[in-house]
């Protein structure tokens, strides 16, 4: 299929501003250029019952976290949410609008996590933050007013990749339980070798935006064979918690997203791959400007509603 017309029309606004190319900037300009650019209006923004801003402890200190819940009693079922950004960009803020809509939508409490970025903060830093965030959400349920039996992890893109890590990190740990994992658009090798990555190198996430991303994110070579960096990696998929895969077709991470399905397929977990055709990777982050944005939430809000409910 062609790209999407409402993507082709994003594509050539974002072309016609002529800004600078991400993986030539720092990683504190690479911020400041990227900060506003999914940010919406206050007034196109989806109300949510409360909105709290905390601290928390983690391995190098305390790391700010942004507590969404809606309304109604409780105990609610909770999202613990990790925002993309290739681990260098992106924030709370960046990201607040999808978490707005995720809570609203699925009707869980949703706590969405400020790990370390790097180049900053190399990796593990960023999977010991979400982790340590993760078990810290189980240990205070009664606190955040939620169940800790009805505890999801998800996140797009890098975010998606550190879901399926603790995920997977949880599973071998014995805990906290984990309910289901939503990996949107997630990255889940290192290596940039698929068919999608050398189909689709200019597509608004560039080779060259990526191969930034690496080169911040980890600390050497030896990095991209650690399932913690590269999740499709690990030893074994058994006992995974159920996923639901979103990609989109002209996304250089299309390929590995759906592969890990696969392999999560085979171990017998139980898992949805969905795929959004015309879509670019970033999609979901723009629903403002792209129905299949909408869509894609939508999707994912439904999946969680299904499995908070059993």
């Amino acid at each position: 299929m062609p790209l999407d017309p409402q993507v082709k029309t994003l594509m050539d606004q974002i072309a016609a501003l002529n800004g600078p190319k991400l993986h030539t900037l720092s990683a504190a300009d690479a911020r400041r250029v990227s900060g506003g650019m999914f940010k919406l209006p206050a007034d196109r923004l989806e109300q949510v019952h409360k909105i709290e801003n905390r601290k928390i402890p983690a391995p190098a200190g305390s790391i700010p976290i942004r507590v969404y819940t809606p309304e109604g009693p409780g105990p609610f079922p909770v999202l613990v949410f990790f925002h993309g950004g290739g681990w260098v960009i992106c924030d709370l803020d960046s990201h607040d609008a999808p978490c707005r809509l995720l809570t609203n939508k699925a009707g869980c409490v949703t706590v969405s996590v400020d790990y370390r970025r790097a180049p900053e903060n190399k990796f593990p830093a960023g999977v010991e933050d979400c982790f340590a965030a993760t078990k810290w959400v189980a240990e205070h349920a009664s606190e955040l007013n939620v169940d800790p039996n009805r505890l999801a992890v998800g996140g797009d893109s890098a975010g998606g990749n550190l879901s399926a890590v603790i995920a997977q990190l949880a599973r071998d740990a014995g805990g906290p339980k984990i309910a289901f994992q939503l990996l949107i658009y997630p990255a889940t090798e290192a290596e940039l070798d698929t068919q999608s990555h050398k189909m689709f190198t200019d597509y608004f996430l560039t080779t060259d935006d990526i191969l930034w991303f690496w080169a911040h994110y980890l600390r050497g070579p030896a990095d991209r064979k650690d399932p913690r960096v590269a999740p499709a990696l690990a030893k074994s998929f058994k006992g995974l918690p159920p996923a639901l895969i979103i990609t989109a077709e002209f996304d250089p991470l299309r390929d590995e997203g759906e592969a890990y399905g696969e392999k999560l397929r085979k171990a017998g977990v139980p898992v949805t791959v969905s795929r959004y055709q015309g879509m670019v990777h970033g999609f979901v982050s723009m629903y403002d400007a792209l129905d299949k944005g909408k869509q894609a939430i939508d999707e994912s809000a439904a999946a969680l509603r299904k499995v908070f409910s059993r």
